[in-house]
Parts: structure tokens; sequence; C-alpha cells
């Protein structure tokens, strides 16, 4: 079954797709990276994830199918709004898959409300100002070469992917100024914060991500119950990659 709907909350019009049959434990909401939409971040894991559970697709302020406003944004407003569409569809407590983007909105999530998280998969994410600790340098200073980079071809990817659905499809690059603000600037979490994160966390970074592989090792360090996989010969865009994420998240789950 697949569904698409929206849900007013905290002042916008937050598309969703509710895929999958209803399976018995919570199901999993997955937060796309930024300036991608749910279905050019997750489209090739969703086969295997539907076939056992309920997926919740979510798509952020000013991405995918959901309008961009007036309104700030910001980390903490996306939890909010992730926070919100649980209530309003009833949902108590849920697994969560963030990549890039969504992994910090997951986190959010997860410090602002544990209770309403089961397992946490952050991948390609970070917990660290990306100016400082987090990124390597070549990336906050958008060195343009770096193999770390899209390639203009993932770039292309992504603008299309939004102008194929967006309400507005001429906003994608002042969406894509106003969200880097909120990613590069995000001071983080304080080791207080996340050592009360008790759920279990998988952590998945590329070795040629933009995450620094040392933070990838810190992250795993900071939290009581988590795992790190580094995936070889991966790039940040390219870590959604089914055949070494889906065996790792499904085992995950299921557990």
């Amino acid at each position: 079954m697949t569904q698409g709907a929206y849900a007013s909350v905290n002042g916008i019009d937050l598309y969703y797709e509710v895929l999958g049959a209803d399976q018995p434990g919570p199901p999993l909401i997955m937060l796309h990276g930024g300036a991608y939409t749910f279905r050019l971040s997750f489209d090739s894991l969703l086969p295997v994830l539907t076939a056992e559970r309920k997926v919740i697709g979510v798509e952020l302020q000013g991405h995918g199918h959901t309008a961009d406003s007036d309104r700030p944004f910001s980390i903490r407003q996306c939890a909010e709004d992730v926070i919100a569409l649980l209530d309003h569809l009833g949902v108590e407590r849920a697994d969560l898959f963030g990549y890039s983007l969504g992994g910090l909105v997951s986190t959010e999530v997860a410090v602002s409300a544990p209770d309403r998280v089961g397992r946490v998969v952050l991948a390609a994410s970070h917990f660290r100002s990306t100016r400082s600790e987090a990124y390597y340098p070549e990336i906050t200073a958008l060195e343009l070469y770096s193999p770390r980079m899209p390639t203009e071809e993932e770039s292309v990817a992504m603008q299309r992917a939004y102008e194929e659905v967006a309400p507005n499809p001429e906003d994608f690059f002042p969406v894509v100024m106003k969200i880097q603000p909120a990613v590069h600037d995000f001071a983080g979490w304080t080791d207080e914060q996340l050592a009360r994160l008790t759920m279990p966390v998988l952590i998945i970074i590329g070795d040629t991500d933009f995450v620094r592989l040392e933070h990838g090792v810190e992250m795993k360090q900071l939290l009581p119950d988590a795992q790190l996989a580094i995936l070889p010969d991966t790039k940040h865009l390219q870590v959604i990659r089914p055949d070494l994420v889906l065996p790792m998240v499904t085992a995950f789950l299921r557990r």
C-alpha cells in the first residue's frame, strides 16, 4: 500500500507517504537528506523494508512535496514537525531512519522525545558543528573538486527530483541556500544530552564521507548502545547503498 498525504503541523502542510502493510511493532519513520526527496534518498531500500513493516516517509519543510514557507528553517523545528506528525497519525512510538539532514532531525527527535523513539539509524550524519569537528575542512570550504563533493550528475539529479514534485519548482536554489546555514551553523548536542539516548542506534558513514571518520568513532563512544559501520569506497551521497546497508539495517531493526 502506498498513500501520500499532507498533515497541517506547526503552520506548514507536511507531506508524508505511508507504505507497506500493518505489521506488529512500531512503524519506521524515514527522513531524507538535505535537498533530497524521500524517494531520491530511499527508493532503493523500500521494496525490502516495506515487505517487513509499515514505513512512513516524510518530506521536511521546503523539500519535495512540502512547500517552503516564511517560517525559519532549523533542525529543532523539523524535529517538532516530525513529533507533531506522530501525534497526527496517532503513533505513540516509532523507529527512525535518517540520512544526512534527516539524521540530524532524527537525533533531535530522540533528544526531545526519547519515549517516542525505539531504534535509530543515522546515515551520514553528525553530532557536532560541521565547521569545527564533524566535517572535513574542504566540505565547509565548498572545495568543489574534492572527491567527497557531489558530482555534476548527482547535483542535477537532486534538482530534477525536486522540480518533478515541488509545489514551487523554482524554489530549489533558494531552499538550498536556506538550509545550508541551518546545518553548518548547528551547534549539535552536549555529551550529557547524547548520554541520555539509551535506545539502540546504528551509525553508518562512508569512508569518503563529509563526516570525519574520527567523528564517527566519537559518535559511537558517546552513546550508551551504539554500533558503527564504515562503508568502503563510499561518498556522502552514496551511503544509502542497498548492497551494504540493507543487510545491516534489516538485522538491526529486527532485534
